[in-house]
C-alpha cells in the first residue's frame, strides 16, 4: 500500500518541533492573533530565535500571517490564515484522543 503524499505533508509540517502547539494556541487566542511576546511568555520552552524561526516556517506553509502595525511604537503580531484555522479545527479530534489516551505527567 501506498503512503497518502498529502498526509505526509501534512505530517512533514505538524511533525516538527512546535509547529502544532503554535498553531493550536493562535487557534485559542482571541482573533486568531498574538504577539511574539504573548507566544514567547506562553510557550516557556521554546527560544525568542526557535520561534522567529517556526512561525517564519508556518507562514511559508501559509499557515500563519506576521500583522505589523505602526502607532507609536511597532507592534508585530502573527495570525492564523484560514488555512491555519482549518488545520487547528482539524487537530481537535486529535486533541480529544490524547485527553483521553494519554497520561500527562507531572
Amino acid at each position: 500500500m501506498k503512503i497518502c503524499p498529502y498526509l505526509e505533508s501534512s505530517f512533514q509540517i505538524l511533525g516538527r518541533r512546535w509547529n502544532g502547539l503554535i498553531v493550536h494556541y493562535l487557534f485559542n487566542c482571541p482573533n486568531y492573533t498574538a504577539h511574539f511576546s504573548d507566544l514567547k511568555k506562553d510557550l516557556t520552552d521554546i527560544t525568542p530565535r526557535a520561534l522567529s524561526l517556526k512561525l517564519t516556517e508556518l507562514a511559508e506553509h501559509g499557515l500563519v500571517e506576521k500583522k505589523m502595525s505602526a502607532e507609536q511604537t511597532v507592534h508585530i503580531s502573527y495570525y492564523l490564515t484560514v488555512s491555519g484555522q482549518e488545520l487547528a479545527e482539524a487537530l481537535n479530534p486529535v486533541h480529544a484522543w490524547a485527553k483521553k489516551h494519554i497520561t500527562l505527567k507531572n
